[in-house]
């Protein structure tokens, strides 16, 4: 592991067990085994750190919700492809995508918040464009893509946060009793 990948993993461990505010740059130094000066060059600040760590561990992601979240014509399938791809990220990174979310409460000045925003922001934009293109076909759905977004995205958050504290497991069930419940809501 070279000292970029390996200042990366410790931020990410350091982050994810004690908070971004919480975590010093000499301790994410120590614990690489590296100076200061190169964590500088690599990411220029402890901010530089934060948001190579959050780009390079969602930009696959974004890929993924991005083809998700294309509106095909059947809405209940764009919503399960978007959820499945929730899930299957959650799964294989449960310490950052809790780290994630625990960004999305941090105090609206800090850095982290300002981090996380941006992410969260694109994450609302691609479920309100599905929700927009679904509006065609479902009339009770027009104007009403942002509020549909945010509340997808948040009874998405919150199954991830049951299955990753143990009250669930990332399966198909999940995934269809999720979109169920959210569907059900729509249409009623």
């Amino acid at each position: 592991m070279n000292n970029r990948e390996n200042l990366l993993q410790q931020a990410m461990l350091m982050f994810a067990a004690r908070g971004y505010d919480a975590v010093g740059v000499q301790e994410i130094a120590d614990a690489a085994g590296i100076t200061k000066p190169t964590l500088y060059h690599y990411f220029g600040s402890k901010h530089g750190l934060l948001t190579t760590l959050l780009n390079e561990n969602f930009d696959p992601f974004f890929a993924e919700l991005e083809q998700a979240a294309r509106y095909q014509g059947d809405v209940t399938m764009s919503l399960r492809a978007v959820t499945a791809a929730y899930f299957s990220f959650a799964s294989q990174n449960p310490r950052f995508y809790r780290f994630h979310l625990s960004m999305w409460f941090a105090p609206v000045d800090s850095d982290a918040f300002r981090a996380s925003i941006l992410l969260a922001e694109r994450q609302q934009q691609l479920l309100e464009a599905l929700f927009s293109a679904a509006a065609i076909n479902h009339g009770n759905m027009k104007g009403r893509q942002r509020a549909y977004a945010a509340s997808f995205l948040g009874m998405i958050n919150t199954y991830v946060t049951q299955a990753l504290n143990g009250y669930g497991q990332f399966d198909d069930q999940l995934v269809n009793s999720t979109v169920h419940q959210f569907m059900h809501g729509i249409f009623s």
